[in-house]
C-alpha cells in the first residue's frame, strides 16, 4: 500500500507491511471490547474515551429555561427543619393526627351514600377556577377563570409540594376548586331534591353551605402583602414572641386590618378609644396601597405580638389573618364568625380563646380586656394555649397531612375513573416556579419541598358518631353563654352602682 504526502517540497512513498494492518485492526477491535466491558463495570466514562465519538441519547432542554428544582436544592425550608413528630427509635409508627381531622368526615358525608359521579364534577365547575387531576403520582389543571390575585397559583404550588412530600402515596382523583371567598353550595336547595350537592372544595364554609374546606393559599406566601410562607412566618411570629413578654405588653385589646370589606369591621371600629368613651381597644386601618408603596415595612407580623390581647373578626368571609394572629401568645378575642376554616372546628372557647359577641362588640371587647386584666395567669394561658395549638398542631406537616387525608377520603368516594382533559396542562415545580419572579418566586422557593417525608402520614381518627360531634358542639355554646353571663353581671353591677 502506497501513500504519497505532498508538502510543497519532497515526494515521498510511504509503504505499511500488511501483518502491521491485521495487528492495528486486531488491536482496535480488542480496546472497543475492553472498554466496553469496562464501562458495564462502572470503571469507565465511555463518552469520555480518548479518540472515539459516540452517539448517545440527549435529553429534552428544559423549556421554562430554568431547573427550578436543582437551584433550590441547597436550601432547607421550614416545613423540613423541624423535629420529628415521631419516636425517633421507631419511625415507621405514625402519630395520632389532631382532633380537628375528624371534621374531613363530616366535609364528606354528604357524599357517602352516593358516591361522587362524573355528572356531579361537573356540576361543581359551574363556579371553579379549576379542575386539578392526580394520576400516577402527576398534576393536571384544566383552568376556567383566574382567581383573585395569586390564589389559585399558590394554591396548585401547595398542592404540588405534597405531592412531593408524599410522592406515590395518593390515588388518582379529579376534583373542583373555587378559590373566592364565601360557599356556593347550600344544603338547603338539595333537601328533598332529586340531585345530589356537586364537591366544590374551597378555602371556608358555613352551617348552611356543603363546601369542603381546604388550606388557603397563604400557607406557601402571600405575595401580594409580602406575607411569608407559613412555616418561616411562624418562625418569625415566634421570636416576636420572646420581644416582648406577657406582663410587659400593652394592656388592650389590638387589631389592625382593612374595614372596608365587610360591614362588621365597619362596625368594629366604633369601638375604638376616643375623648368620651374607653372600650379597652386600639384599633387600626391598614392601608394596603400604601403599604405596598413603603415595602411593608409597618405588616411585619413578628412586629405586631406587643398587646396582651388581639381581636379576630372575619372579612367578607374567613380571613386569612386568623392563624397569625392567635400564633401571638396574647389571649385571641375571637369575634363571633359566621365561617369556619379547616382547623378552627378544633378550637374551644376559654381554652384557645375568648369569644366576643357579634351583635354587642364594644362592650363585649371592654369586659374581655377587663377580665383579663384582672385574671392575668388565666388570660395569659389561654394566649399560650392557642398560639401552642397553631404552632404544634397547625403546622406544615400537619397542614399536608390534612391535605393527604382529605383528598385520600375524597379519592375513595369517585364512581368513575379521573382522566385528564384535552384541554389540560401538566404542573411541575418547574414549570410554575421558573416564570414566576420577585417576591412569587422567592415565596416559591421558600416553601419548596426538597425531599420526602421520612415519616408516615398522621393517623386518622375515626369519624364522630352523633353523640359525640352533638356533646362538642353543645359544649363550644355553654362555654360561650357562660361568658356571657359573666358579661352581663358585670354592666349589671356596674349600672347598680349608686
Amino acid at each position: 500500500m502506497k501513500m504519497n504526502n505532498n508538502d510543497g517540497q519532497h515526494n515521498k512513498t510511504v509503504t505499511f507491511p500488511r501483518k502491521s494492518i491485521v495487528k492495528a485492526t486486531v488491536f482496535i477491535v480488542v480496546l472497543f471490547i475492553s472498554a466496553a466491558l469496562l464501562d458495564l463495570l462502572g470503571y469507565l466514562d465511555f463518552n469520555a474515551f480518548a479518540g472515539l465519538k459516540l452517539t448517545t441519547k440527549t435529553e429534552e432542554p428544559n423549556p421554562y429555561g430554568c431547573d427550578f428544582v436543582q437551584n433550590q436544592s441547597s436550601q432547607t425550608p421550614i416545613s423540613q427543619n423541624r423535629k420529628s413528630r415521631l419516636n425517633p427509635n421507631n419511625s415507621s409508627k405514625s402519630s395520632t393526627c389532631p382532633s380537628y381531622f375528624r371534621w374531613i368526615h363530616e366535609d364528606l358525608r354528604p357524599w357517602k351514600q352516593t358516591g361522587i359521579t362524573r355528572g356531579m364534577i361537573e356540576e361543581a365547575s359551574r363556579t371553579a377556577h379549576f379542575r386539578l387531576v392526580i394520576r400516577n403520582g402527576k398534576a393536571y389543571v384544566k383552568r376556567y377563570k383566574k382567581s383573585i390575585q395569586t390564589r389559585d397559583e399558590f394554591t396548585l404550588w401547595g398542592i404540588l409540594q405534597l405531592l412531593r412530600w408524599y410522592p406515590g402515596k395518593l390515588p388518582d382523583l379529579e376534583l373542583m376548586f373555587d378559590a373566592d371567598d364565601r360557599p356556593v353550595v347550600r344544603s338547603v336547595d338539595f333537601i328533598g331534591q332529586q340531585k345530589e350537592p356537586p364537591p366544590v372544595f374551597r378555602y371556608c364554609s358555613d352551617d348552611a353551605s356543603l363546601d369542603i374546606v381546604f388550606p388557603d393559599w397563604s400557607f406557601w406566601g402571600w405575595a401580594e402583602v409580602n406575607v411569608k410562607p407559613w412555616g418561616k412566618s411562624l418562625e418569625a411570629i415566634k421570636e416576636g414572641n420572646h420581644m416582648t413578654q406577657w406582663k410587659d405588653r400593652v394592656a388592650y385589646a389590638y387589631w389592625r386590618g382593612n374595614p372596608y370589606v365587610d360591614p362588621g369591621r365597619g362596625d368594629l371600629l366604633k369601638c375604638n378609644v376616643t375623648e368620651h368613651e374607653e372600650w379597652n381597644t386600639r384599633l387600626y386601618i391598614q392601608d394596603w396601597d400604601k403599604e405596598t408603596k413603603e415595602g411593608f415595612k409597618n405588616s411585619n407580623l413578628e412586629n405586631q405580638c406587643t398587646h396582651r390581647y388581639k381581636i379576630y373578626i372575619e372579612g367578607w368571609a374567613w380571613s386569612v389573618s386568623e392563624k397569625y394572629i392567635m400564633a401571638c401568645d396574647s389571649m385571641t378575642l375571637y369575634v363571633k364568625p359566621r365561617f369556619y376554616d379547616f382547623y378552627i372546628r378544633g378550637m374551644m372557647p376559654l381554652q384557645h380563646y375568648w369569644p366576643i359577641r357579634d351583635d354587642s362588640k364594644c362592650t363585649s371587647l371592654k369586659f374581655a380586656v377587663h377580665w383579663g386584666n384582672t385574671h392575668e395567669d388565666k388570660a395569659r394561658e389561654i394566649g399560650e394555649v392557642g398560639s401552642r395549638f397553631i404552632r404544634e398542631e397547625v403546622n406544615m406537616q400537619y397542614v399536608y397531612d390534612y391535605m393527604f387525608h382529605l383528598l385520600k377520603e375524597y379519592a375513595t368516594l369517585l364512581k368513575f375513573k379521573p382522566e385528564i382533559p384535552l384541554d389540560a396542562e401538566e404542573i411541575t415545580p418547574d414549570s410554575m416556579g421558573c416564570p414566576a419572579t420577585e417576591r412569587w418566586r422567592d415565596f416559591k422557593a421558600e416553601s419548596m419541598i426538597i425531599s420526602p417525608s421520612e415519616e408516615s402520614p398522621c393517623e386518622m381518627l375515626p369519624p364522630y358518631d352523633p353523640l359525640a360531634l352533638k356533646e362538642v358542639l353543645e359544649r363550644k355554646a355553654n362555654l360561650t353563654r357562660q361568658v356571657e353571663l359573666w358579661e352581663n353581671q358585670y354592666f349589671q353591677n356596674l349600672t347598680n352602682k349608686p
